[in-house]
């Protein structure tokens, strides 16, 4: 009988390969009053599941880092994750290629968010039309100008989306 590595043992747990692409918002990021929003539109076999969070306070940077952390975080059993974002930032620093010298608890959140899950972090540039990625940055500035989430930009955002499958 062969006896399997924690890594393989780890992997074989992986029941599910879904999709997420997320993306922050700050509002007035840098100055004074700023209005922060976080998104996350999940997908698994082209259905998807938009997940939000007003952050009020927040820098764009650590509207970033939340936005992938709400993604990982509602996800209900240990994932094969591949995650999309337009932050250079995050996915460099998730990659271990940038330290992280600030922002120390937004990391350790989205840390603990990523540790049940295998993820393969993926930069895709923003603001270039795609179909996905366009869908999150929309419903995560609306949520940052009303102030709160709401379940009509989150369903406008999967509505948009609709049956895409992601390979």
């Amino acid at each position: 009988m062969s006896e399997q590595s924690p890594t393989e043992s780890k992997q074989s747990s992986y029941h599910k390969t879904v999709t997420i692409f997320c993306d922050g918002s700050s509002l007035g990021n840098g100055r004074g009053q700023t209005r922060a929003a976080a998104v996350a539109l999940l997908g698994y076999r082209g259905i998807w599941r938009a997940v939000g969070n007003y952050l009020g306070q927040a820098t764009n940077q650590q509207a970033e880092i939340a936005a992938a952390t709400v993604g990982l975080e509602s996800l209900r059993e240990p994932c094969r994750v591949h995650l999309f974002t337009d932050s250079r930032y995050v996915v460099e620093t998730m990659s271990g290629r940038f330290r992280k010298k600030t922002n120390h608890e937004w990391w350790q959140r989205l840390d603990n968010a990523a540790r049940p899950h295998q993820v393969n972090w993926e930069w895709t540039q923003g603001h270039v039309g795609h179909l996905i990625q366009e869908a999150a940055d929309r419903a995560a500035r609306k949520i940052a100008q009303a102030g709160r989430v709401s379940d009509e930009i989150l369903r406008e955002a999967m509505d948009t989306v609709g049956t895409t499958v992601v390979e």
